[in-house]
């Protein structure tokens, strides 16, 4: 389910740089962005057992704890038991961020029990971004159905264009009752996989590519896959090595398929780099991956092990905020010169919302390098009228949220609010009410600067 931010860098060619739209959709994705997988933690729900196609490359196990690939899981998951595991896990581990259903057959040939366990994730955990990783053979069926659940990343993997080299990384697909092989599977599949990438795209979700590299297969058709992603406005491609040990037991392996080389690899990487932002931080994790990429904490959350009383998300969910928020700025303090700022936005266009009125803040970080969005921070809202909010409302638990924001932009706010967020060293300003964010926040940075900065280092 691997992808990567604007943050990754091509293995060659000068591609265009992230735009500010696209690094707020990525942002605290440990999938697609490289510089903050060390920071966020991803889980993985194996609600989907079945899948509509072999691969020559894969071997779906079970009670398989001792490897890490791929397809590999150790307990099958009903939604209900995956809502319970998603709740304990986000208890435990307040930096996760993303869940997401990869196997370990096809979440698409699993249609039900797939978005049975999104729309429980979506309505009990909100703040937890979606995703989805298929092979593509049913999705353009479903486009419609991912968006309407707000699923916004979504990874296909797709290994050629060719379909004589399909032919032979596939023994068989099942589609809408029917069984194929050989070169009508191959090009089935290719066909199903570009209209389902095309109907994403359309819908504004974001699309990166796996492509698993067989050097004796698609060495040669990897690069031209890849300038047709470019050219589908697909977001990211990750080439993985093909994994193929005879131990595995899949066709490649027990027929001593060859592996590709690191150089083989960072070869044909850079080939494809030539035309799209490739992905090199994937871990090519299990279908049941919990935490950061490159560690497998699964095995501590076995349903068994878990309490039958599920945690109180409220509770937890300003326990994973702070963190969260301490993970942003270590993040954003990269940057010698930079702030964080908090917006108040109804359409994340314009600065429009009353401080009182947010349910959640924009977070920008703002320095010499540029105005970056890094996270959105959800707050308790505590105010409900249309006039100026009582100054005996509670707005303890925003501002222990906002604690660390060097300044809050927003279109009013109480005086009350107003000297609690100074007496803890937070500006606010009103003064750019309706403006766009960036043009105001960048305005406002080169305008009070040498004061910001004077005041960041006496404190």
């Amino acid at each position: 389910m691997g992808s990567c931010s604007g943050s990754c860098h091509p293995e060659s060619g000068h591609l265009p740089t992230l735009s500010r739209a696209m690094s707020e959709r990525v942002a605290n994705h440990p999938c697609y962005s490289s510089t903050t997988s060390h920071r966020f933690a991803r889980m993985h729900l194996a609600v989907a057992p079945a899948c509509n196609m072999q691969c020559h490359y894969c071997n779906r196990k079970f009670d398989c704890s001792n490897e890490s690939r791929p397809g590999v899981v150790s307990e099958l998951l009903t939604p209900k038991q995956a809502l319970h595991k998603a709740l304990h896990v986000a208890a435990a581990l307040p930096q996760l961020s993303v869940i997401g259903i990869a196997g370990p057959g096809d979440p698409l040939a699993n249609p039900q029990k797939t978005f049975r366990t999104l729309e429980l994730i979506k309505q009990n955990l909100p703040d937890i971004r979606l995703c989805l990783s298929t092979n593509g053979l049913a999705l353009p069926k479903y486009v419609d159905r991912i968006a309407d659940l707000g699923v916004d990343h979504v990874t296909i993997t797709i290994n050629t264009l060719d379909a004589h080299v399909a032919a032979d990384i596939y023994e068989w697909m099942a589609y809408e009752g029917r069984s194929y092989k050989g070169l009508t599977a191959g090009q089935l599949l290719i066909d199903q996989q570009m209209e389902g990438m095309r109907k994403l795209v359309e819908k504004g979700i974001l699309v990166k590519v796996n492509s698993v590299f067989i050097p004796r297969l698609n060495s040669q058709h990897l690069p031209e896959l890849s300038r047709e992603l470019q050219r589908q406005k697909v977001f990211l491609h990750n080439v993985m090595p093909l994994l193929a040990k005879p131990e595995y037991g899949t066709h490649f392996g027990l027929n001593h398929e060859p592996e590709p080389t690191t150089e083989q690899l960072t070869e044909v990487r850079q080939q494809c780099g030539q035309s799209i932002v490739q992905m090199t931080h994937c871990q090519q994790c299990r279908a049941d991956a919990i935490g950061l990429l490159g560690e497998d904490r699964s095995q501590q959350f076995n349903l068994a092990d878990l309490s039958d009383k599920a945690p109180d998300y409220q509770q937890v969910l300003v326990n994973r905020t702070k963190i969260q928020a301490d993970l942003v700025s270590a993040g954003a303090a990269e940057d010698e010169d930079a702030m964080l700022v908090a917006v108040a936005s109804t359409e994340q266009i314009a600065i429009d919302q009353h401080f009182g009125h947010a349910q959640s803040f924009l977070i920008y970080s703002v320095s010499s390098e540029g105005v970056y969005f890094v996270q959105h921070r959800r707050v308790p809202q505590y105010c409900t009228g249309d006039e100026q909010c009582d100054e005996s409302s509670d707005v303890q638990a925003v501002l222990q949220i906002l604690e660390d924001i060097d300044a809050v932009f927003c279109a009013r706010i109480g005086m009350a609010p107003w000297r609690k967020l100074e007496a803890q060293h937070t500006t606010p300003v009103v003064d750019y009410a309706w403006q766009p964010i960036h043009q105001a926040i960048a305005q406002w940075w080169q305008l009070n600067k040498p004061e910001l900065l004077a005041r960041s280092e006496v404190s």
